[in-house]
């Protein structure tokens, strides 16, 4: 119940913070993390760990098919499949995120 109170207490004064502050300092905030996501390291960064992730996907699927076998789910088992041989470069993946 504790910490029910302190969650519902949090978010009151969230809410009254966020509307003291108002729409030109949403809009600021809005900006701010439009230029990050613009910028050349950051996506970078985040092209890098989508590939990394893509990898260790990949091996995840081998490790766990060899001991698992044919009890995976031909659908996952195709959208791995896809995703591994479409490599880098492609404009959207299986799962719906963006290379991008």
């Amino acid at each position: 119940m504790r910490y029910r109170l302190t969650f519902v207490a949090g978010l009151a004064l969230g809410y009254v913070l966020g509307t003291r502050a108002g729409r030109e300092r949403y809009e600021q905030l809005k900006k701010s993390a439009r230029e990050i996501s613009q910028n050349p390291a950051v996506r970078n960064t985040v092209e890098s760990a989508t590939q990394q992730g893509r990898e260790v996907a990949g091996k995840a699927f081998h490790t766990v098919s060899e001991k698992v076998g044919d009890k995976v789910p031909e659908s996952v088992a195709d959208r791995v499949r896809s995703l591994r041989e479409r490599g880098p470069g492609g404009a959207e993946d299986d799962w719906g995120t963006s290379n991008t």
